[in-house]
């Protein structure tokens, strides 16, 4: 995943093609809500994989059967091309 500071028209335009995620202050963000915790569990251990992979780690929680999650670059205080990448990313395994 290439990382890279984007301007605030590149943000949103990224952003509104993203299926279910949100922008806000805080980043991107999106809740999956699964069957039970078990599917939930296997889920994030996926997206842990992912995440490894990058090098780009996702600031999440889980409560059963939900699990949310924020993506941000701390080094830009804002979204980043890596959290773009890594929620498409997550959006392909979450199918």
């Amino acid at each position: 995943m290439k990382d890279a500071r984007l301007t605030e028209s590149e943000i949103h335009t990224q952003a509104a093609q993203l299926s279910d995620w949100q922008l806000t202050e805080s980043g991107l963000v999106r809740q999956f809500t699964f069957a039970d915790f078990t599917l939930a569990f296997e889920f994030m251990q996926q997206v842990a994989v992912l995440a490894e992979r990058a090098n780009h780690h996702p600031e999440w929680s889980n409560v059963y059967s939900k699990v949310d999650i924020t993506l941000t670059t701390h080094e830009y205080q804002g979204v980043s091309q890596r959290d773009f990448d890594l929620a498409n990313a997550i959006n392909r395994i979450s199918l």
